[in-house]
């Protein structure tokens, strides 16, 4: 009886631990409906006003369309696109980009490239900004659950991010810790940094 038991809580808490977990199949129509326009089909963005999103984490990208949501996060593009999707659309949408193929792309300028280089590896001691791939990895992959990829993100969208963090106009970061660090960054430090990130691989 003992282990019938047993069985019978295994059998539940994977049936609801499937329940709770996304289909990339179930989120198609909906990424061809609306994500696609703007993020590709495949997640790799043509347009650098719009974030690539294929490879992302599906914790990451869970979090942040329940944020645009709630309006934790505030985007006026993507506010009125959230709206209608449920919980479960949701974790479908992450595990659907998640599944997705980054396509590799080329820095422009040589000069950023280098200075940011520096930066998102070793940081600025001088002013307290830290290594960025001390949370986003050596090679911008992030660490799943806490901190998202970001090798291959257009230079354009990080560096608007960085700013949006350093005005407060984006403020859902754990404890704030990307308003803090942004707040001690350069326009020239974030536009290298930016720069080196969207040839990373």
């Amino acid at each position: 009886m003992k282990h019938l038991i047993v069985l019978l809580s295994s059998l539940f808490v994977a049936g609801a631990a499937s329940a709770n977990a996304g289909d990339a199949a179930r989120a198609k129509p909906i990424v061809d409906k609306i994500c696609g326009a703007c993020h590709g089909a495949d997640g790799n963005s043509t347009s650098p006003a719009y974030p690539n999103l294929a490879g992302q984490s599906p914790e990451y990208l869970a979090k942040q369309l329940n944020e645009f949501k709630s309006g934790a996060r505030k985007n006026a593009t993507m506010a009125p696109n959230v709206t209608g999707l449920s919980a479960q659309d949701m974790l479908d949408l992450a595990a659907y980009f998640s599944a997705q193929q980054p396509k590799p792309r080329m820095a422009k300028d040589p000069a950023l490239v280098a200075e940011g280089q520096k930066i998102y590896k070793g940081g600025n001691p001088g002013s307290g900004v830290p290594a960025c791939a001390s949370c986003h990895g050596p090679s911008g992959a992030g660490i799943p659950v806490q901190f998202p990829r970001l090798a291959s993100q257009h230079s354009k969208y990080v560096l608007g991010q960085l700013k949006n963090f350093r005005s407060g106009d984006r403020n859902n970061d754990g404890g704030k810790m990307m308003q803090v660090i942004a707040r001690k960054m350069t326009d020239r430090e974030m536009a290298a940094v930016a720069e080196y990130i969207s040839g990373l691989r």
